[in-house]
């Protein structure tokens, strides 16, 4: 692994601990020898995540639409910045330049995006690991409802297990290194 992917808010949230998070996520990229790939903005969590790897000496790709690159108030400090057209290439380079997925929280589009990734692996498009980072119990209820569809038949145990969640970023990354792809498929 060289690079993984970070998908995360450009808004803060409403807990301190999603900044630690953050931090400290970033930080364990830093001292694994991994890079990050991002949405590009220097705001919220993402700018958060991005600094802190930039100021550990680590290297940051961000991603961003055009359209977007003036609300989100796009970094200017980036290892590299790609500036894109839709956020259809923004999520095929993001997901191209990384070995891994990982949601911090987030809102919609971070949910859109390792949902994505996700079925990706469960299609067999890539077989790279995906997680979550869950701070402060975000994503509980969302791993919650995830049991519940397997419980009734609509998402298998291998693509159920294919989504990876932990609360600490070392073993989150740890679990990646060890990662075994799966051919999982989901029922209809």
């Amino acid at each position: 692994m060289k690079r993984i992917c970070v998908y995360c808010g450009s808004s803060p949230g409403s807990h301190p601990a999603y900044l630690k998070g953050a931090r400290d996520l970033g930080n364990a990229l830093v001292n694994r020898g991994l890079g990050l790939v991002y949405g590009g903005a220097r705001i919220g969590i993402m700018g958060c995540i991005a600094d802190t790897v930039l100021a550990g000496g680590g290297e940051v790709i961000g991603v961003i639409p055009k359209a977007l690159a003036d609300r989100e108030i796009f970094h200017t400090g980036l290892s590299r910045l790609e500036i894109v057209t839709t956020m259809h290439q923004r999520k095929t380079l993001m997901a191209d330049r990384s070995d891994g997925f990982i949601a911090l929280p987030g809102g919609l589009g971070t949910l859109e995006e390792i949902f994505e990734a996700l079925t990706w692996a469960q299609l067999g498009f890539h077989n790279k690991p995906c997680g979550l980072l869950n701070i402060q119990g975000y994503y509980d209820h969302l791993a919650a409802f995830l049991d519940h569809a397997m419980d009734q038949g609509f998402v298998t145990d291998d693509s159920r297990n294919m989504l990876m969640a932990q609360t600490d970023p070392g073993q989150l990354l740890d679990r990646f290194a060890g990662y075994p792809a799966s051919k999982a498929k989901q029922t209809a």
